[in-house]
This record gives structure tokens, sequence and C-alpha cells, in this order.
């Protein structure tokens, strides 16, 4: 039997992205993705501490398919940092989509990352940008306030959950991804390729804490 994991004042659980646009009727929307809903909220009650992030893209940010023309949303580009897959227009700032759900209830909640905001890079990561290089602070925060842990759930599993992970494990934090709240959108195999890459860096994904 796998013991419980006990939350303590050195965890801090990190809410990715619960926004309209990745819900059912939003411009990306995460099959399931409002059924994290109940259960992100029962878990924030849990944690003293919650960090929420916020995709937060200008009009005709890079990562869109529409900044293209000629481009189709799902297909990928190389971008100056990589390659980038090209979304349709999504969690446009101060729209209705770019909105946390309205059920969304962590009242407590002491931060929000707001990432994607640069035009010219997209971000998947609660940490840093897509080219791995540029922070958001969100480190610096989290170890100015003495937090070891992080725990991770929301969505999407497979992009911005899975980079939020890898990154704080890589940078020393040790991380549990709360697999019961997220949800993943599952491109060319990218959900399976997301268990494989938690397993080789030690991130710890449960079905429930």
């Amino acid at each position: 039997m796998i013991r419980p994991i006990s939350i303590t004042d050195k965890d801090i659980l990190i809410v990715i992205d619960v926004q309209n646009d990745f819900c059912p009727g939003g411009a990306l929307p995460v099959a399931h993705g409002q059924e994290v809903v109940p259960v992100i909220n029962r878990y924030g009650a849990r944690f003293r501490d919650v960090v929420l992030t916020q995709d937060w893209h200008p009009p005709g940010h890079e990562s869109f398919a529409s900044a293209h023309p000629g481009c189709k949303p799902f297909e990928e580009i190389v971008a100056p940092y990589g390659l980038q897959i090209l979304w349709p227009d999504h969690c446009v700032q101060a729209t209705p989509g770019a909105a946390f759900r309205s059920d969304l209830a962590i009242p407590h909640a002491e931060l929000i990352v707001r990432k994607g905001f640069g035009r010219e890079i997209d971000s998947y990561s609660a940490f840093y940008e897509n080219d791995h290089k540029t922070p958001t602070g969100l480190a610096g925060y989290l170890r100015e306030r003495g937090f070891s842990r992080v725990f991770v759930a929301g969505l999407a599993f497979d992009f911005c959950v899975r980079y939020s992970a890898e990154d704080a494990r890589r940078i020393g934090f040790d991380v549990v991804v709360i697999e019961e709240g997220c949800r993943g959108i599952d491109v060319n195999n990218s959900v399976a390729d997301t268990r494989a890459a938690f397993k080789k860096l030690d991130v710890l994904l449960v079905d429930a804490v």
C-alpha cells in the first residue's frame, strides 16, 4: 500500500490555466477540462499556499495560427526558440476566454503568474518562457518563501502542466503532479510522452493526494 502524502507548510499548490478558453465552449478546449474545477477546489482548500497561472496573450501572438498566413491550427513552425505548435487564438488579454473559470473557488490564492504576454514567444511553463531561459520570477518567489515541494494540477496535462512540472524539478524542487486534477490535449502522443518524461525526471505522478 502506498503511504499517503502529507501536505505541510513547505508545500505549495500551483494551479495551471483553469481558464474559460481551455474548457468546453472555449477557443482551445481541453476535453472534459471543466472536470478539474471541483477537484482543484477541493485540493485548494487543503493547502495554505496556492499560486494560479493565467495564459495572457496579446492579440496577434506569434503562437496563433492566425498570425501566420496559410497556416492552420496545430501545424508546427520553427520559431527562434525552437519548434512551436500553432494554436487557435486563445486567452487574449482581458477577454472572457482569458478569465478564470467562474466556479474556480480558491480565494486564498496569493499570487497570479501571467504568462505568454510577450508577443514574440510562447510560454507554457509557470517558470520559464519557451526559450527555457527567460524566467517568470516564480522560482525566486517560491525560494524566498521557503517552499521545497510543489504540487501541480490544471490544464493541459501534456503542455503547461508538463512544462511547469519539469522546470520545477530541474531547478531543484520536489514535484508532485495530481493527475485527478488534470486533463490533456494529446497532440501527437503528447500524453504518453509526458508520462515518460515525468518518470525520467523523478516527477511524482499520483492519481490523488
